[in-house]
C-alpha cells in the first residue's frame, strides 16, 4: 500500500495548512519521538467517521502493530465498522419499489446493499439466514448510487449481521469478564484497531460519552461491564501513556474532567476516599481538529483559568464558543492544538515519527478528497476484511480466565 503514497504527497499536505498547524505538527513529532525513545507510551482518542472514512484507523492499527501506539480509545460506531471490515461498497435502491415500509426507511427512501461475492453470500449463509428473495429483487432494480461507505452500517445483509453478532461478542464478554472491545478483537482484521491490538495486547476501549453510536453493537459494549470498571479501566490506559492524541471527537470528559483525574479534573474526592486516580500534570495532550476556537482557547489559557478561578463561565470569559473538551486542554500547560484536516495531519505526523524512530510502515492513509485517498478507501475496500467468526470462537475457547 505505502508504494501507492509519494513524499510529494506528503509535502502537499504540510503545504495545506498554515504557518501555526505546520508549526504544531512539527512539535507533535518531536514529542512524540522523544516519548518513544525513552520508552514511553502514546494513546490515541478517536471519533467515529472521519477517522474511518480518512483512512485514520487503519493508519492507527499500523502504528500499533510497529508499536508507536500503545493505547486506543475510540466510539462504539467505530468499534461497529471495524466488526464489518472499517469500509465496505453499497448500492442503494428506491424502497418502495422494494416493497419497503417507508415509515421504517431513513431519509431519502432508499434501501441499501452490501456489494458481496456469490462466495461471500454463500459463507454468510453458513452463519445466519439470508432473505434470498431480498437479494434477488435488489439485484433487478435500477441502482441509485453505488458508493464506499463506514461498513456495517446500513446495508444488508452486512448491517444485520454487525447487529446480530453484537449479541454473541457481548455474552461471551460477559461470560469471560472482559470488555467486548476485546472479544470483538480476537476475530477482527489486523488492518483495524481491535485486530492489530488484540494481537499485540494492547487496550481499546470505547469512552462512556460515545457508547451511544453503533445500534446493538453500542448497547451491547455498554451492557458487557458496568461504567464503574469501564471508567477506571480508561483511567488506567490514560495513567499509563505520557501523551494522548485526540482525533476528531467531541465529548472527551474521560480525559479532561473524568472522575480518577486530579489534575484539570474531578478526582480529589476519588482519592479523598482511597480510590486509584491519575495526574494528567507532566503528560501532553495533541488535538487534531478543524475546529479555530480550539486554538484560540489554548491562545486565551490565562483568561479561561482566571474565570474558573472566580467562577466565572469561561465562554463569556473567553469569548468564544466554548465545547466541553476545551476546558483543561486550553488550560493545561503541554497542549497542542494542530487545526487541520486529520486526513492530511494524521500522515504526517505517523511518517514523521516512523522516520524518525526508524520504522518502515507497510500502510500510509491519505486524506479522501485525494488521488492517493481515493486509493487507499479502495484498498481498504478490497483488503479488510469483516469480524472473522470461527477465529473469535476459536480464540475464546482457548482464553484463560484471569
Amino acid at each position: 500500500m505505502s508504494n501507492l503514497f509519494g513524499a510529494s504527497h506528503l509535502e502537499n499536505f504540510m503545504a495545506s495548512l498554515d504557518e501555526r498547524s505546520q508549526a504544531s505538527v512539527v512539535s507533535a513529532i518531536e514529542r512524540i519521538t522523544e516519548v518513544k525513545k525513552r520508552g514511553g507510551k502514546v494513546m490515541v482518542v478517536t471519533g467515529s467517521g472521519p477517522n474511518i472514512h480518512e483512512g485514520v484507523t487503519t493508519l492507527i492499527a499500523e502504528l500499533i502493530r510497529v508499536g508507536i501506539i500503545d493505547a486506543v480509545s475510540t466510539s462504539s460506531a467505530v468499534i461497529s465498522h471495524e466488526m464489518a471490515g472499517s469500509l465496505d461498497r453499497v448500492f442503494r435502491v428506491d424502497a418502495a419499489a422494494l416493497g419497503m415500509d417507508l415509515e421504517k426507511m431513513p431519509r431519502g427512501d432508499e434501501f441499501e446493499f452490501t456489494c458481496l461475492t456469490d462466495e461471500e453470500i454463500a459463507a454468510l449463509k453458513r452463519e445466519m439466514p439470508l432473505d434470498d428473495d431480498l437479494l434477488e429483487r435488489g439485484k433487478q432494480l435500477p441502482k441509485h448510487s453505488e458508493i464506499i461507505k463506514a461498513a456495517g452500517n446500513m446495508a444488508y445483509p452486512m448491517g444485520p449481521r454487525t447487529e446480530r453478532l453484537a449479541h454473541e461478542v457481548m455474552g461471551l464478554a460477559k461470560m469471560y469478564g472482559v470488555p467486548f472491545e476485546t472479544v470483538a478483537g480476537w476475530g477482527c482484521d489486523e488492518h483495524t484497531m481491535l485486530g492489530a491490538a488484540a494481537k499485540r495486547n494492547v487496550p481499546v476501549l470505547v469512552t462512556i460519552p460515545q457508547l451511544i453510536g453503533g445500534g446493538a453493537v453500542g448497547m451491547s459494549i455498554g451492557d458487557s461491564i458496568p461504567v464503574s470498571q469501564r471508567s477506571m479501566r480508561l483511567s488506567r490506559m490514560l495513567a499509563s501513556c505520557d501523551i494522548i492524541i485526540e482525533s476528531a471527537v467531541a465529548l472527551t470528559q474521560e480525559i479532561h474532567d473524568g472522575p480518577f483525574e486530579c489534575y484539570t479534573g474531578h478526582g480529589i474526592w476519588a482519592w479523598w476516599h482511597g480510590e486509584n486516580t491519575y495526574n494528567l500534570r507532566k503528560k501532553s495532550l495533541i488535538r487534531i481538529d478543524l475546529d479555530e476556537n480550539l486554538r484560540r482557547a489554548v491562545e486565551l489559557n490565562k483568561i479561561v483559568q482566571e474565570a474558573i478561578d472566580k467562577g466565572l463561565p469561561k465562554t463569556k470569559a473567553a469569548k468564544i464558543p466554548f465545547r466541553m473538551e476545551m476546558s483543561a486542554f486550553a488550560r493545561h500547560e503541554n497542549s497542542i492544538p494542530i487545526v487541520g484536516d486529520i486526513g492530511k495531519v494524521w500522515p504526517l505526523i505517523a511518517a514523521g515519527v516512523a522516520k524518525n524512530l526508524g520504522i518502515e510502515l507497510e500502510f500510509l492513509s491519505a486524506s479522501q478528497d485525494t488521488p492517493e485517498g481515493s486509493a487507499m478507501r479502495e484498498w481498504i475496500v478490497d483488503n479488510v476484511k469483516p469480524l472473522n467468526r470461527e477465529k473469535m470462537l476459536a480464540r475464546a475457547k482457548n482464553y484463560t480466565i484471569k
